[in-house]
């Protein structure tokens, strides 16, 4: 025990005293391995310490974090402390040793102490007495206005378990939006026709005589687009190859153009290839109804007239 310093010894025996209700003397003498005092020393001692205090030696944060009785034994706050030259003595960081000064003086209900090298602060209030009033403690800091704290574990976005608010949709149900439609297109079909049928003779011809065929010759309105195209090509180009390119080029269109919108500007090809082959059977028709005469040949119908049974 000798090599230890004397005021860190004696403050070790102080925190012994009071916490077993002993001398210091006593415990100071029995942790040197000396014979305990006289009770004729004791006073003498006792006065000598009184006489002459101790000078405040500089605090060594870097060891453990003492008992609660040494923690009540230990040295001030730190007034008049030179916190560089213990940076630089005992390696703890200037701001740390600030931290603690302060946090001791606020516990012990002190006003904040003042360090080496550091302008006074603002005269301390005076109690009626005449000595100075003890401080308040410190308030915390306040935070700023619209700033929120919190801790970002605990950021959890907020969300319903179930939805419950539908998400729009661009399909509908078969009942009753498609059926209806449909119903009311048919009564109209039905309601055209009636009323073109009552107004429009369209007698049956007699048995045919193929001693006496009309000339010309036409088939019925829906195939006089093939009747057209057999002047022009083969039988089998004009009756099967170009029918046939016409009905598979209907047929892909849905897999050729996969565009879910049903916005005229968003299907620019599927209009295109409908309205190629709904306009070239539509001008073949009018062309062999209206532009065809005797023997299947060009007339002008303004001229000529109209070789067709309506």
């Amino acid at each position: 025990m000798a090599e230890l310093p004397e005021h860190l010894l004696r403050r070790s025996a102080e925190a012994r005293a009071k916490a077993e209700g002993r001398d210091v003397e006593e415990v100071l003498a029995e942790m040197k391995g000396e014979p305990p005092p006289t009770d004729a020393a004791q006073p003498e001692a006792a006065a000598s310490t009184d006489a002459a205090p101790s000078a405040p030696t500089p605090e060594t944060p870097a060891t453990p974090e003492p008992a609660p009785a040494v923690v009540a034994a230990a040295a001030p706050v730190g007034e008049g402390r030179d916190l560089k030259a213990e940076e630089t003595q005992f390696g703890v960081p200037e701001g740390l040793l600030r931290r603690g000064a302060l946090a001791r003086a606020q516990a012990a209900g002190l006003p904040p102490p003042q360090f080496a090298g550091e302008a006074a602060s603002a005269p301390q209030p005076v109690a009626a007495t005449g000595g100075p009033a003890a401080a308040a403690p410190a308030a915390a800091p306040s935070i700023p206005e619209g700033v929120r704290t919190q801790r970002l574990l605990t950021v959890v976005k907020a969300g319903a378990i179930q939805q419950v608010k539908s998400e729009p949709s661009d399909k509908v149900s078969t009942w009753p939006h498609l059926v209806a439609a449909e119903f009311v297109a048919i009564l109209v079909c039905t309601a055209a026709l009636t009323v073109f049928s009552a107004f429009v003779d369209a007698p049956l011809l007699e048995f045919a005589n193929f001693n006496e065929q009309p000339n010309p010759s036409k088939a019925p309105w829906y195939f006089l687009g093939l009747q057209e195209l057999l002047s022009y090509f083969d039988p089998q180009v004009a009756g099967v190859i170009i029918p046939g390119f016409g009905l598979a080029g209907l047929a892909v269109i849905p897999y050729i153009d996969r565009n879910p919108s049903v916005r005229p500007t968003d299907r620019k090809l599927a209009i295109m290839i409908f309205s190629f082959f709904f306009f070239a059977s539509g001008i073949l028709t009018i062309y062999g109804s209206f532009f065809r005469g005797p023997g299947f040949n060009f007339t002008f119908p303004w001229i000529d007239g109209i070789f067709f049974d309506f």
